[in-house]
């Protein structure tokens, strides 16, 4: 079901931010009659569609690795214990970040700016960080938890 959903939102995030730029690029250049504003509306999803694309991957394990370790372990476990080590380091980093989002998005509230052609509030944006942070920390300990699980008793369906 997470997998459909995710699928779904980052295709329409994907298609919407796609037709915006296809819809700015026509009345640009071909009619010459720029539309003022689009590109602060295609702020919003283009901001949500890089967040939960950052989320995706982390809720499906596949974020660019530089594990050069993992070239000098041969066993299983060295592997299962190095990726340990990784989701600890992250949770370490991912949480001290949450930190900082979470102070952003107070200042967020607090001032609450708006967009300089059509007042939209930039909160709506603003608090894409404190979201997809929050879900790619849930997933970095869930990943912890199955590797720590499959440190302890083998392999975890």
């Amino acid at each position: 079901m997470m997998d459909r959903f995710a699928a779904v939102l980052l295709t329409g995030l994907i298609c919407l931010v796609a037709l915006g730029q296809f819809f700015q690029v026509i009345t640009r250049y071909v009619f010459q009659i720029p539309v003022m504003g689009l590109e602060e509306t295609m702020l919003y999803p283009t901001i949500w569609l890089y967040i939960f694309g950052a989320i995706n991957a982390s809720r499906e394990n596949t974020h660019i690795r530089a594990n050069v370790l993992e070239i000098f372990l041969t066993s299983e476990r060295a592997h299962t214990i190095l990726a340990i080590v990784g989701e600890i380091i992250s949770l370490i980093v991912g949480l001290w970040i949450l930190g900082w989002a979470w102070d952003y998005t107070k200042y967020a509230w607090r001032v609450w700016r708006e967009s300089p052609t059509l007042y939209i509030p930039t909160f709506y944006s603003d608090v894409a960080l404190l979201v997809g942070v929050t879900l790619m920390m849930l997933y970095t300990a869930w990943h912890l938890i199955r590797h720590l699980l499959t440190l302890k008793y083998g392999t975890v369906a």
